[in-house]
């Protein structure tokens, strides 16, 4: 078996429903969903093998949802960064992103950059924000910056092109009980396996993370051929 767990992704899902059953505000469950991401990443962070951690933050999609919340998550995923940035250098994280950036204000993508640039010499463990990202529109922009550099569209040229030059996905996890990708690393997930767990993201923690990989393990990834 080919189990070695190098890049896990999550889609982070569940927060407002969190905060619905609970009688609380939207925000409140994002905020609460913030707190758990520093949780999750330094579980990572000491975990043996996994050297790439992808969390989805804000889909293309996202833009959809009402002003307020989308202002809000601006404003959380500002906070984040200033107050994360101890424990990315605590635990030897390096912060990046994928997606499309030059959307947000200003002032959130100096705080974007500010960070990556930061951590950017931390070798422990990467951790990917996906931010106004879709997978589609990513895999979009790789075949355009293939024919731009006039190259072949060949696996290994849009590979390339990729946001992301990190591994495919080892293990790919979704709380909130949703059993879809939602325009998430098509192209990287090819070959990755899936849970799906019905626990909100604020209620996730590190030791069902744990429980989650050790499944993980059992599991005979064969890639199309034989065991």
């Amino acid at each position: 078996m080919n189990n070695e767990l190098k890049h896990l992704a999550i889609i982070m899902d569940g927060n407002g429903r969190w905060a619905k059953e609970k009688g609380l505000a939207r925000t409140k469950g994002h905020e609460r969903g913030a707190e758990v991401i520093r949780d999750i990443t330094e579980y990572c962070s000491n975990h043996p093998s996994i050297q790439t951690l992808t969390l989805y933050a804000f889909s293309t999609e996202n833009w959809k949802r009402p002003k307020l919340e989308v202002d809000f998550l601006m404003r959380l995923l500002d906070k984040y960064l200033a107050n994360e940035l101890e424990t990315y250098h605590k635990h030897n994280v390096r912060f990046e992103t994928i997606g499309d950036i030059s959307k947000f204000s200003a002032s959130l993508q100096k705080r974007i950059e500010l960070t990556k640039e930061a951590t950017k010499n931390h070798t422990n463990i990467a951790q990917i924000l996906a931010l106004n990202y879709g997978s589609r529109d990513e895999i979009t922009r790789a075949v355009n910056k293939v024919l731009e550099a006039n190259l072949a569209i060949t696996e290994e040229n849009i590979s390339k092109m990729l946001d992301t030059p990190y591994s495919d996905i080892d293990l790919l996890i979704r709380t909130s009980g949703e059993q879809r990708l939602s325009n998430f690393l098509l192209w990287q997930a090819s070959y990755s396996e899936f849970y799906f767990t019905a626990t909100y993201w604020p209620d996730f923690t590190p030791h069902e993370l744990d429980d989650i990989i050790a499944k993980f393990y059992d599991r005979d990834r064969t890639f199309g051929g034989l065991s």
